[in-house]
């Protein structure tokens, strides 16, 4: 127990002495005279049962600090008293003995030639003596009629008018541009606001009618800014997350009221003649922000996004902007159809009348205006009730003449009530997304590369973005005391040097090639494989046609390119033609290729090595040959479309080759050096780890873990993978420890002896479960591998796809054709964090707009990386893809783990149609997900 501690030992009396806070990274750097010491590779918080302010005075003890009780069997490097002082954390809501992220290592990085870059970070400067005020609205309509309880109102935008109608009814005490609100229940002030209950009166002008609000506010949370700059300078170890998620919010309040708000995105409410794709559609262009803690402070981090959207046309000239034929007179059967099927479903408001309601468009009304009546109730009882045509209730209620009666009226519902409403008076109201594959192809085209903008243009546009009125600079940040500093921050970057690398050479030797060109790219055409492997037993399945012609051909040319590349292939045992009705059925294809493997054994004794699919074209059938194939029946698959087979490319059919080779246990480029950090004798083990979740929101669908890992070494560019289904959308993952055990045995079986090292790669996370990793899945991975005879060390490391960071070249020159960094470029100093191992790797050649480098984050360290040798670790890995002729932008581990993931998918889907047959929970039942065991340790899923 903390009262039974002794005292702990007094820090260094340089220390001190020192009257400047000095970050962890930076004392070490101080206090090690040689630089060559290494921080161990996490925290504890040891403090129990004091005050913060106590907390912040007593030192850590390490020596002292125990193990959580999950984590028994954790390999630990504590700390020594005469080493600096660490952090502590500030934030009660954390428990005990929490494992923190490793701190970044001592000593500078050299490592590759300098390169000057800008970065799409804002420096945020504020007051660490304000605070920020967390409040909780609680808003309820008062219902008089009867004894009906009070109604929650629900929608956004709907309590954004309640809050505004607060704020001008009372401005003294309720100052609305000093508050930000999230449209549901937290509101932030810069002030203190009254508590309590309060009435707020909306008249809806339609109707006349007055609805009473109740608006409870309660004190939530008193933010101090002061505990942010603690962080920011390391003097607390935990993210103050609420500080940050209410700044947060403070930055999106201005975009909020100006912009249309998609998710995470703000879209300008109007868009540029040159991004109009005409059929009442048109791009619009927005952006997405975060806040970031940075080595420089507190940035704030914009990128630019486009998407799609109906443009807010009045339905007349929507609809002929959309049929040409449509003209506004008399709609014959086929054209009544095509309006019906354009406006059904969407979204208008009306203008005879003053509304801000919205409508959603049921369909077209049986009778043309003209000729619609109805009868007239009075509201108050007075007169009786009279039948009345709609031309003449428009006339004599709102003053309106209908141009347009020889067109059906819309059908608009609302609340369960539907209206007959002339198309002349309702325009299609804004913020409509329209979906991507619905556009035409040329539209696609332009819209894919206003998605994928050069560099210098999106450095323009998010450059304008921060000057703009209705971006995030606005009069409520102001009033918050942030300042945002509206240039990029200019900071200075490394492009480590390529590997080189082994590849074959025609006379069957290795041929060690050095990459040094622009795009980083080796060439096949001049060069073969490492390792070949011998293809002797293959089938050929052609979907597309009964023409034997083209088949042969294909197998003519597939069979020269492999042996140009070292991989030969025999004659195929047997060739089947057939239609691709057979991809109608699971059982229909199970049927095909049990009778290709058993005809093909009926000629030689062995299994099929392969199958190659030659289909017509793509198909939703795609999922039930591969789920037959690598669960059922245990051959491997390798599907090509006969629009591009039957063209003979030759690098269409080098590729192909690949990945053949690739799935059959081939090896097609290897490094010629040993990986950074690693001997050749210490068998290293790279894992990778990802989680791909549902898009439906149904609970009934589950999330699906991928677990991949090499299994030779030094090479470490085969794997075997493992899949498994889980709750939905449940991030971690709960069978993680027994899919590494399993997959550290299959190593064990391969190279008869266990990894000394194991480097986890883990993908999909974010800044706020990195907790949940570090002290459940790296726990439940410990327990499970490591015993009293085996400990291997460890290292994990995060890799971060979705953030919005991005890296432009400050002079354009410094680049190739593109404009983009080129591969390899790495930054680890002011965009990253400021204490914790964290760096941007970009590893790939950016052919198509701008490149986006990838965010590497250590959480956990036994194997003693420096920064320089970790990243020169990921980029050299970057070229052992096994698919690629240059260095992909992700990790290979991660990026297997994620198309086994997605294969995971494949086999839910088609679990989900059993489901539906059998009334069965075959979806979350992991024996479906079962690989077949003569596919499990091979790389079927390249």
């Amino acid at each position: 127990m903390d009262g039974d501690r002794q005292p702990p030992a007094a820090p260094p009396p340089a220390q001190q002495q020192s009257g400047k806070y000095r970050p962890p990274h930076l004392r070490n750097q101080e206090s090690s005279g040689d630089g060559g010491a290494r921080p161990p590779p996490l925290q504890r918080r040891t403090v129990v049962g004091c005050s913060e302010t106590d907390a912040n005075r007593r030192s850590w003890d390490q020596r002292t600090c125990q193990l959580p009780s999950n984590a028994s069997k954790l390999c630990v490097q504590l700390q020594n008293n005469s080493e600096p002082k660490q952090p502590q954390s500030g934030s009660p809501e954390n428990t005990d003995n929490k494992i923190l992220p490793a701190k970044r290592p001592v000593g500078s990085t050299h490592g590759g030639r300098p390169v000057n870059l800008v970065v799409n970070h804002f420096l945020v400067r504020f007051n660490p003596r304000v605070t920020i005020f967390h409040y909780n609205l609680d808003i309820k309509q008062v219902i008089s009629h009867g004894k009906r309880p009070a109604k929650k109102s629900k929608k956004k935008v709907n309590l954004r008018l309640i809050r505004d109608k607060l704020c001008l009814d009372d401005p003294a005490r309720f100052p609305l541009n000093r508050t930000a609100y999230d449209g549901e229940k937290n509101l932030y002030s810069a002030v203190p606001l009254p508590t309590g209950q309060f009435n707020v009166e909306l008249c809806d002008i339609e109707d006349l009618l007055t609805r009473t609000y109740v608006v409870s506010i309660k004190l939530m949370n008193e933010l101090k800014l002061s505990k942010l700059e603690d962080y920011l300078s390391g003097k607390v170890a935990y993210v103050p997350r609420d500080i940050l998620q209410g700044m947060d919010l403070v930055m999106k309040e201005n975009p909020s009221r100006h912009r249309i708000s998609i998710d995470r995105h703000f879209y300008s409410s109007s868009f540029n003649a040159e991004d109009d794709f005409k059929h009442g559609v048109a791009a619009y262009r927005g952006f997405q922000s975060t806040l970031r803690p940075t080595s420089q402070g507190l940035a704030l981090c914009l990128d630019s996004s486009v998407l799609a959207f109906r443009k807010p046309l009045a339905v007349m000239d929507f609809l002929k902007e959309n049929i040409p034929e449509f003209d506004g007179m008399y709609l014959g059967l086929s054209l009544r159809r095509r309006v019906a099927h354009a406006l059904k479903g969407l979204t208008v408001r009306v203008t005879h009348r003053v509304t801000k309601q919205r409508f959603t468009i049921a369909g077209l009304t049986a009778k043309n205006t003209r000729d619609l009546w109805f009868d007239f109730v009075d509201p108050k009882g007075r007169d009786p009730t009279v039948n009345v045509s709609l031309v003449q209730y428009f006339r004599h209620k709102y003053g309106k003449d209908i141009v347009y009666q020889d067109i059906p009226c819309l059908i608009l519902g609302r609340n369960n009530r539907t209206s007959h409403v002339p198309m002349e008076f309702c325009i299609l109201s804004v913020g409509q997304r329209y979906r991507k594959e619905l556009l035409d192809e040329v539209s696609q085209d332009k819209y894919d590369a206003k998605c994928l903008a050069w560099p210098p243009e999106r450095r323009k546009t998010i450059c304008e973005t921060m000057q703009a009125y209705d971006g995030p600079c606005g009069d409520v940040t102001q009033n918050f005391g942030l300042r945002i500093d509206k240039n990029m921050t200019s900071v200075e970057g490394r492009v480590i040097s390529p590997p080189d690398l082994n590849l074959g050479a025609p006379d069957g030797s290795v041929d060690i090639v050095r990459v040094e060109n622009e795009k980083c790219q080796w060439d096949i055409a001049e060069n073969s494989v490492v390792e070949g492997k011998q293809i002797e037993r293959w089938a050929l399945i052609d979907f597309s046609s009964s023409d034997s012609s083209k088949a042969k051909d294909f197998i003519r040319n597939l069979r020269n390119r492999s042996r140009s590349l070292g991989i030969y292939m025999d004659e195929p045992l047997l060739c089947h033609f057939t239609g691709m009705r057979e991809f109608s059925s699971v059982n229909r294809l199970e049927g095909l290729l049990r009778s290709v493997v058993e005809e093909a054994s009926r000629k030689i004794p062995n299994r099929l090595q392969i199958i190659i699919c030659v289909m017509a074209e793509k198909h939703h059938g795609y999922k039930y040959l591969k789920f037959v194939s690598e669960t059922r029946i245990g051959v491997v698959t390798q599907c090509c479309l006969s629009n591009h087979a039957f063209r003979g490319d030759e690098k269409f059919l080098g590729n192909l080759c690949l990945k053949i080779n690739a799935k059959l246990g081939g090896s097609n480029v290897e490094l010629t050096q040993r990986l950074a950090n690693f001997e050749e004798e210490d068998h290293v083990m790279f894992i990778g780890v990802d989680v791909n979740h549902p898009v439906s929101k149904k609970s009934t669908t589950p999330s699906i873990a991928a677990v991949v890992s090499t299994v030779n070494w030094p090479a470490v560019n085969r794997y075997a993978a493992r899949v498994c289904p889980q709750d939905h959308r449940t991030e971690k993952i709960l069978e993680f420890g027994s899919m590494c055990r399993d997959l550290v045995s299959t190593y064990f079986q391969v190279n008869r002896v266990k990894p000394k090292k194991i480097v986890v790669f883990r993908d999909g996370v974010s800044d706020g479960q990195f907790d949940m990793v570090l002290n459940e899945e790296l726990s439940d991975l410990k327990r499970s591998v490591c015993d009293e005879n085996y400990k291997p060390t460890i290292t994990l490391v995060l890799a971060q796809k979705r953030h919005q960071t991005r890296l432009f070249l400050e002079n354009v020159l410094d680049g190739g054709a593109t404009g983009n960094v080129p591969p390899g470029t790495v930054v680890d100093t002011k965009i990253v964090h400021p204490f914790e191992f964290d760096f941007y790797l970009c590893s790939h050649y950016g052919r198509i707009g701008t490149s986006k480098a990838v965010r590497y984050c250590v959480l956990w360290d036994e194997n003693s990386f420096t920064s320089d040798e970790l990243q020169k670790l990921i980029y050299n890995l970057c070229f052992t893809f096994a698919r690629s002729t240059r260095p992909v932008s992700l990790v290979p581990p991660v990026y297997y783990a994620d198309l086994v993931a997605y294969r995971g998918r494949i086999f839910q889907e088609v679990a989900k149609e059993f489901q539906s047959r059998s009334n069965c929970t075959s979806a979350f039942d992991r024996s479906f997900y079962n690989l077949h065991p003569d596919l499990e340790n091979i790389m079927f899923f390249v």
